[in-house]
């Protein structure tokens, strides 16, 4: 079912906060479009075991459920860099969204992906690519960040044309520059205009 209005969810995992920083600005963005930007994020996992968490978090942002992501209008999807790649939460999450790919429900949807790293050169990009692909089997529109951003020119930290991207530092103590804020809130104006004109 169709919600009455359509909402570009961003959807994230942060382990530090850097990750939920740039959600809350690329969020910013989708509402100023004048989009609802429905925040969620997914639980930890265990390397031992399935973690087991509460449906509602004790504190912060809601837990995404497959309503959420089922309905959205389009989806930016975010998660900090391990190895090169995106967070296991993160994939958990991906994994299962089988109904979703089954019954086609984010087919022509837009879509985009946002990272942060410890390390300058810690891997964004691959993070970035590696989170794309989930996304184009759901036979998802990926929207990157095109040139016509002027910060993209300008970044000493993060900032891709894959996608926002947040330099955190290895002590995660580099808060958001204003480069990497100008690309994340304009990759959510960008993402949030592409889901109204494709919303039926």
């Amino acid at each position: 079912m169709t919600p009455a209005t359509p909402y570009v969810l961003v959807l994230y995992y942060s382990t530090h906060g850097a990750t939920k920083a740039l959600a809350k600005v690329i969020a910013s963005g989708v509402e100023e479009a004048g989009c609802e930007a429905r925040i969620r994020t997914v639980p930890k996992v265990s390397t031992v075991c399935q973690a087991v968490e509460e449906d509602i978090p004790a504190e912060g942002d809601l837990y995404c459920s497959e309503e959420d992501l089922q309905g959205c209008a389009g989806l930016v999807l975010g998660s900090p860099t391990r190895f090169g790649n995106m967070a296991a939460a993160m994939k958990y999450f991906i994994d299962s969204t089988l109904n979703t790919w089954v019954n086609g429900d984010l087919i022509g949807k837009p879509a985009g992906v946002f990272t942060s790293t410890g390390s300058l050169h810690g891997g964004q990009e691959s993070t970035l690519l590696s989170m794309m692909l989930p996304l184009l089997h759901h036979g998802m529109l990926i929207a990157g960040v095109p040139y016509s951003e002027k910060s993209l020119h300008t970044t000493l930290s993060g900032g891709t044309p894959y996608g926002p991207s947040h330099y955190a530092g290895g002590n995660n103590n580099q808060p958001l520059t204003a480069n990497e804020q100008d690309i994340a809130k304009s990759f959510g104006l960008r993402v949030a205009r592409l889901a109204q004109k494709l919303y039926d």
